[in-house]
């Protein structure tokens, strides 16, 4: 009797594990990750989920790396790191950040960007949305402006850009660099024509002109 009471209860505790395993366990990696890391990723995606971390990034970052061939610990190493990145984007842009914040912030970060230079952003934008100018920081380092360089031009245009500025402004930038302008050429020159007006009326600043990078 007191072998069957314990043969029904491993049975029952087997069930239970496996329906919490393949509720926990994400679709879409499934025959894309080899095991036994896509295992560890679903643990990285609970524990992102439990934290209230955005878990859409971590689940991209491991199906591009399957579609790049990559071995499963790079995969998992990545996803890893993406997940401290979060974190560490939303310690320094507050726990209230929506989302899309968080997720430029730690391609920022992952562009070379210091935790305090968000911090300092957050700062200058308390009120505002951060996701486009740390996305735009992440956009200007990729195009070979040196971090620090980005870093200095976004947060001399915080206070007083709007999204649409600094989209515009990395557009240019982009622009000039196509065109044959160096990475650090191209963002001084519109550095300097930005200086030169206020955004979103067109007046002449009469403030002082944004510092050089």
């Amino acid at each position: 009797m007191r072998r069957i009471i314990r043969c029904t209860i491993t049975l029952v505790g087997a069930v239970t594990v496996g329906s919490a395993s393949t509720h926990a366990q994400e679709p879409r990696l499934r025959g894309r990750i080899p095991e036994p890391a896509r295992q560890t990723i679903d643990l990285l995606l609970d524990s992102a989920r439990a934290r209230g971390l955005p878990t859409e990034p971590l689940v991209d970052r491991a199906l591009e790396g399957a579609t790049k061939g990559a071995a499963g610990d790079r995969i998992v190493a990545a996803v890893r790191r993406l997940t401290g990145e979060l974190e560490t984007a939303r310690a320094v842009l507050g726990d209230a950040s929506a989302a899309d914040e968080l997720i430029a912030g730690a391609s920022a970060l992952r562009a070379g960007a210091d935790p305090d230079a968000l911090a300092e952003l957050r700062r200058s934008r308390p009120a505002q949305s951060l996701t486009v100018a740390a996305s735009v920081l992440a956009d200007l380092v990729a195009v070979g402006v040196p971090v620090d360089t980005a870093v200095s031009a976004v947060l001399t245009l915080a206070t007083a850009a709007e999204d649409a500025d600094y989209i515009a402004f990395r557009r240019n930038v982009e622009r000039d660099v196509a065109l044959g302008a160096s990475p650090v050429a191209a963002l001084g020159v519109r550095l300097d024509a930005v200086a030169e007006v206020d955004f979103g009326t067109g007046a002449g600043r009469t403030a002082t002109a944004p510092r050089k990078p």
